[in-house]
Formats: C-alpha cells, structure tokens, sequence
C-alpha cells in the first residue's frame, strides 16, 4: 500500500542534507553597480566533475503535476550538480532522499516559494521537476559532459503526495 508523504515548508536548514536553497538572503547582499544593484553573492556552487566536464544553463519548462501524485521514481546525478530556479513566482514542490546503500530512502517533500529554487548537490536523489497549478518556466545550471550523469531508481510501491 502506498504511503502518504507530508508536504514541508522549504528552509535551508531543513534541506541542507540535499543541498542549497537558493533565494535572495540579506545576509549575502551586496550593492554593486554604483548602489544600483543588489547582489545576492554566491548562494550555491555548481559541481560538474569527469570527461570535458562544462557547468550550462538552460530554461525547463515544467506542466503541472495532477494530485494526489505517486512518487514512484527518483534519480540523481552523479558528476555534477543541478540548481533549479523559477521565473514565473509560482510555487513549486521539491521531493529529495538521502541514499540507502545505493537506493533512495523515503522521499521528503518541499513546497518551495515561487523565489525559492534550489541546488540538488552531486548524487542526491531527487525527483525531476513538480511545477503545481500551471506551466512554469525555470532557470537550470547542470553539467555536460562525458560519462552517464543520470541513475533512475524506480520504487516498488510508489509514495502518494496529497495536493499542496
């Protein structure tokens, strides 16, 4: 029987087994550009590892997810990290898992601000992107490069996510 998963704030505390959260921290401002301009310096760090090896940014474009939703997959990457970032300030939903032996453990959910992103670090299982109510476009650093840098692990009974 599949087992319900709750739906958490996200907070950088809560998800720094899995990485970093990503959102404008006063704590890291800056003014730049003749005190025109806030810069929010160095919230997460791109990992890219193995064969030629680049850090790239692209845009995904996420549908939405029906709920109730069945977690039934998850993967990861093992030579680079992936940073996720919204443009259209909607919320979002983040499922991650620390590893057990080689698999994922039971998935955490994360309801993430439509500022908030997020940057899975290298070989964190997580589940590809949950954008929730309506199409939603998002900024994604990852790697390129050399090697196979995606591991699918799919559950034997899926975890349900109610909707958020």
């Amino acid at each position: 029987m599949a087992e319900t998963l709750t739906i958490r704030p996200l907070t950088p505390e809560a998800f720094a087994p899995f990485g970093t959260v990503i959102e404008a921290d006063p704590a890291a401002m800056r003014h730049i550009n003749g005190g025109n301009t806030e810069r929010y310096h160095a919230l997460a760090e791109a990992e890219a590892v193995g064969e030629d090896a680049k850090v790239i940014i692209n845009i995904f474009r996420g549908s939405p997810r029906s709920f109730p939703y069945a977690v039934d997959m998850m993967e990861r990457h093992p030579f680079g990290s992936q940073s996720f970032s919204p443009i259209d300030d909607r919320p979002w939903l983040v499922i991650v898992a620390e590893d057990e032996g080689g698999r994922p453990g039971r998935p955490q959910v994360f309801r993430a601000g439509g500022r908030q992103g997020v940057n899975y670090r290298r070989n964190v299982w997580h589940h590809p992107l949950m954008t929730v109510g309506a199409t939603s476009d998002f900024i994604v650093v990852d790697r390129l490069g050399g090697g196979v840098n995606l591991e699918e692990y799919f559950f034997d009974t899926p975890f349900i996510v109610e909707r958020p």
